[in-house]
C-alpha cells in the first residue's frame, strides 16, 4: 500500500516539555562546507587557569577540605565530634582566605608569564 503522509527529513528538534533548543552551534553541520568552516574556526575556550580566582571557588574547596579534615580527624585520630567539628570550623575559617590568597598570587604569575610571552612574539 503506498504511503499517505510524507516521512519526515529530519529529527523533531526538542524536548518532551515542549522547548525548542535554540542554541543551534551545537548541532551537526548541515553540510560538508560547514562542517569545514566549524573545523577550521574551532572553539577558542580559555584554559581554566586564564581565569581569575573568585572567592565563591576558594569558599567551595575551603568547604571541601574542612570536611575531608574533619572526618580524619573523626574516623583517623579518634577525636571527639565536638573538638573535631570546631578544628574543621576553624579550618573552614583559614582555608578560605588562605586558598583565595594563593590562588591570586599564582594567577598573577601565570598573566606576568604570559604577557612576556606575548610580548616576545
Amino acid at each position: 500500500m503506498a504511503q499517505t503522509k510524507k516521512k519526515r527529513n529530519r529529527k523533531h528538534r526538542g524536548t518532551q516539555g515542549g522547548r525548542i533548543d535554540t542554541n543551534r552551534r551545537a548541532a551537526r553541520p548541515r553540510s560538508r562546507a560547514e562542517a569545514k568552516a566549524r573545523a577550521r574556526a574551532g572553539t577558542k575556550r580559555t584554559p581554566k587557569a586564564d581565569h581569575p580566582p573568585t572567592w565563591r571557588g576558594a569558599a567551595t574547596r575551603g568547604a571541601v577540605a574542612a570536611v575531608i579534615f574533619t572526618f580524619v580527624l573523626l574516623l583517623v585520630f579518634r577525636r571527639s565530634p565536638v573538638s573535631a567539628l570546631s578544628l574543621g570550623a576553624f579550618m573552614l575559617v583559614f582555608y578560605i582566605p588562605a586558598g583565595y590568597y594563593i590562588d591570586t598570587m599564582m594567577w598573577r604569575r601565570r598573566e606576568r608569564a604570559r604577557m612576556r610571552g606575548a610580548g616576545k612574539s
